[in-house]
């Protein structure tokens, strides 16, 4: 499977040659459950795309610090995509930026939360258990960094996974479309670093909550196989 990567925004510089970028953070976590899988990044926060769809077998749009509010010239040709996708029922996962984006373009909604920023390790109760999933588990933990969240479902869209802080965590429209406010790519050191260094923009006391969180179990691996599960049903 070609799966095609939509980047939406770079990791810090200061923690890019660490961590790299985040196409990699996905190839890594995703490989380690199926090392044939191939990728294809597309930059589209600078006009990139496929010259055709079927390109690839599959999509998926990364987190960005950018809002899917925000007056960004990329933001609706990526809507007018995604819109595109929705239509030829391409297998699409949306994670943070991407989850937003998918339920803004398809009738949804996502704003800033009026409970701030969501740091670390985050757990989610499954509201539904979906056929495609070979593995159900009644709640899973990955890592966060948003204050941002959808609050109206799209389109076709039911929502999978939910927390008090994230009601709308984990949301499947129709039978092609996958999307987690959580970021199953992130690593314990780089989200332990990322909340650092913004420490005075998201704030001390968020912030040490969200470093405490960091000695919970995440659930990357199993989250993964489901995102791989979902592309190929």
């Amino acid at each position: 499977m070609k799966i095609g990567i939509l980047k939406t925004d770079d990791v810090r510089k200061e923690l890019v040659g660490e961590f790299g970028e985040y196409p990699e953070m996905f190839a890594d976590l995703l490989r380690d459950q199926d090392s044939n899988l191939e990728f294809n990044t597309y930059e589209v926060q600078h006009g990139q795309y496929p010259d055709h769809i079927d390109e690839v077998d599959a999509y998926l749009i990364t987190g960005s610090k950018t809002g899917v509010y925000d007056d960004k010239p990329w933001i609706a040709p990526l809507m007018d995509f995604v819109r595109k996708l929705h239509g030829e029922k391409k297998p699409t996962i949306g994670i943070c930026f991407g989850h937003q984006l998918i339920a803004q373009a398809l009738g949804g909604r996502a704003r800033k939360s009026d409970k701030g920023w969501g740091l670390g390790v985050h757990t989610y109760e499954m509201q539904e258990t979906p056929s495609w999933m070979s593995e159900p588990a009644p709640n899973f933990s990955l890592l966060v960094t948003h204050q941002d969240q959808v609050d109206q479902l799209p389109l076709g869209g039911r929502v999978l996974a939910s927390s008090e802080f994230c009601p709308m965590a984990m949301v499947q429209v129709d039978d092609h479309m996958l999307s987690f406010q959580a970021h199953p790519e992130f690593t314990k050191p780089y989200s332990n670093s990322l909340m650092e260094l913004r420490r005075e923009a998201f704030g001390e006391a968020v912030v040490d909550k969200g470093q405490e969180s960091l000695k919970n179990d995440i659930h990357e691996n199993a989250v993964a196989r489901w995102m791989l599960e979902f592309l190929r049903q």
